[in-house]
Parts: structure tokens; C-alpha cells; sequence
């Protein structure tokens, strides 16, 4: 069985044997460090803050703008997502037209929803995946106009929430730190070889032709 948060090995691996997970016990993480973590991969996969067709959008949504590899558990965007507004999390400001963040995502996946009906006859998330890819390059190029979006537009809220919350919330997970050999926060330990194309001994090596091997060792003792 995969833990949740750990990357599935394979050839492929950019950082082979590396799993963050492995830090949690060592000077890398401290008490705080490990229950935000722990929190994190504790996030119920189910709304809290939204209403569930609103999640069921949220969901499709997440799908097509980061489709995930078959050959790992998916990181929960949209209950990671829903966590966050259901906690009040915010950039702390806001562009106009657009509401608060909670408020701009509940009015945004409304009005996605009332764009697929009208076009389509059928929910956003009971469309196929190229018809869901043509309404997102829609609302990207400015070309959506039904009136549910107002007083906000569907290229500001592609813009500024879409494009910014659900990578946000990809790369706030611990399967998507093995991916790109992130240690995770640097508490207490902190790191040392600020420099370019340097390492510290406890982050993760990169794999190099004819050394793989040589990386999923080190990357095993990584801490």
C-alpha cells in the first residue's frame, strides 16, 4: 500500500528514492512543522465550506487544470482548496471586480456551472474532458459572458484565482515535494548552500545519466 504523500518510485523519478516523509523524524522538522503536515494529509475529502454541486465543479475543474500521473494517489486539490476558504485563507487583498476569496470562489464555480448549462445542457462536471478544456479556454480568453459571472468576469477569476489557487494548493502537498525535491519547511534546520547548483547533505539529489543509482541511494538517507 503507498502511504499518502510519498511519490511512487520509478526510472523516471527526477529525484529517485527520495520521500520527504522521511524527514519527519530528524532535525529537519520540529513539533509545528509536523502537525501542519499532518493536517494537511488529514484534509477530509469532502465539502465543508462549499455546497456539493459547487465541490463537484471545484473537482472537474481541479482535474483539467492539473491532470495527475495514474501511478500515484492524487493530491486532493479541491478538498485542499475547500479547507483553505473554509479556514478563511486569503492573499490578504483582493483585485476589483472581484470578491474576497471564499466569495469569489462560490460566485466563480456558479457561474462556470451556469456557462456549461447554457452552452451544453448538462452540469460542468458531467461534460467531457475536451468540452470542459473549450469552456476553460473560454473564460481564459475572455469569451464567457453569462451574466451569473457578474459583477466579476470569467477571465479575471481564471486569472487571478484558478491559475493562482489550485497550483498553489498542488505544490502545498508533500507528494508534489518528492516530485520536485523539496524538503519542506525549513524548520529548525533551515538551509546553508544558498548559492546556485549547490545542495545541502539533507536535500534530495537529482537524478544524472549513468548515476541513478548513485541519487536513489543518497535520496534514502536524505534528513
Amino acid at each position: 500500500m503507498v502511504r499518502e504523500g510519498r511519490h511512487s518510485a520509478t526510472d523516471e523519478d527526477r529525484f529517485p528514492g527520495y520521500d520527504v516523509a522521511n524527514k519527519r523524524d530528524t532535525l529537519s522538522w520540529d513539533a509545528v512543522t509536523r502537525t501542519a503536515i499532518n493536517r494537511r494529509l488529514a484534509v477530509p475529502h469532502e465539502p465543508r465550506f462549499l455546497a456539493p454541486p459547487q465541490w463537484r465543479t471545484l473537482d472537474a475543474l481541479c482535474r483539467r487544470i492539473l491532470p495527475q500521473p495514474a501511478d500515484r494517489p492524487p493530491i486532493p486539490l479541491a478538498a485542499l482548496l475547500d479547507a483553505t476558504l473554509c479556514a478563511g485563507g486569503t492573499q490578504g487583498f483582493r483585485v476589483h471586480p472581484l470578491p474576497h476569496d471564499p466569495d469569489a470562489w462560490k460566485h466563480g464555480l456558479d457561474a462556470l456551472d451556469a456557462e456549461a448549462r447554457e452552452q451544453f445542457g448538462a452540469a460542468f462536471c458531467e461534460l467531457a474532458e475536451d468540452t470542459q478544456d473549450s469552456l476553460l479556454v473560454q473564460a481564459q480568453n475572455g469569451k464567457l459572458h453569462n451574466p451569473a459571472w457578474d459583477p466579476m468576469t470569467a477571465q479575471l477569476f481564471f486569472e487571478k484565482r484558478i491559475l493562482v489557487d489550485i497550483p498553489a494548493m498542488y505544490y502545498s502537498h508533500p507528494t508534489a515535494w518528492n516530485e520536485i525535491g523539496f524538503g519542506g519547511p525549513a524548520s529548525p534546520r533551515g538551509y546553508v548552500r544558498m548559492e546556485l547548483n549547490r545542495r545541502d547533505p539533507w536535500e534530495a539529489v537529482e537524478r544524472k545519466p549513468g548515476h541513478e543509482a548513485e541519487a536513489r541511494l543518497q535520496n534514502r538517507h536524505v534528513g
